[in-house]
């Protein structure tokens, strides 16, 4: 049995880039940007940022161009690829490896921009994603909730 799965949380570092297919579909680009925090033989703390590049498809990748902006924090669900072309100008052959996402979910906003990570389903609520971020308490004592109606229809996944 094979498997090709990558999950990665982390920050967005552009605002995506939407596209559309000769066919109609849309297709967005983003990159996200992963850190690893670890204690080398010293016990000194070292940090290490990793790029990704990440591809979305369809009805999802209208939602992400519509919805994200460049800092905000993601959980991306798919798989890898790479795919190869030459260059037109210097007939050179080049790589690319990204993640085609199955999955984009939006983590929480920045403070004071109306959404609180909640998405109300059917009277409820849904967390987007869970925990706290960095510097932020689990039980915080407002909740900022979306100002327009959002219906379970819109929700892409």
């Amino acid at each position: 049995m094979y498997l090709n799965k990558a999950i990665i949380i982390g920050n967005l570092t552009r605002d995506p880039e939407i596209r559309a297919l000769p066919s109609g579909q849309k297709v967005v680009t983003l990159g996200v940007a992963t850190n690893r925090v670890w204690k080398d033989k010293n016990g000194a703390k070292q940090e290490s940022t990793e790029y990704h590049n990440v591809v979305v498809f369809g009805r999802q990748a209208e939602t992400c161009g519509q919805y994200l902006k460049m800092g905000q924090t993601v959980l991306v669900e798919g798989r890898i690829q790479t795919r190869s072309w030459v260059g037109q100008q210097d007939n050179v052959k080049k790589y690319r490896t990204e993640i085609v996402a199955d999955r984009v979910q939006f983590g929480p906003k920045r403070a004071g921009s109306g959404f609180s990570g909640n998405v109300p389903v059917s009277g409820g609520t849904q967390e987007v994603m869970g925990g706290a971020g960095p510097g932020e308490s689990e039980d915080s004592d407002t909740i900022d909730y979306p100002t327009e109606e959002i219906k379970a229809e819109d929700i892409p996944f």
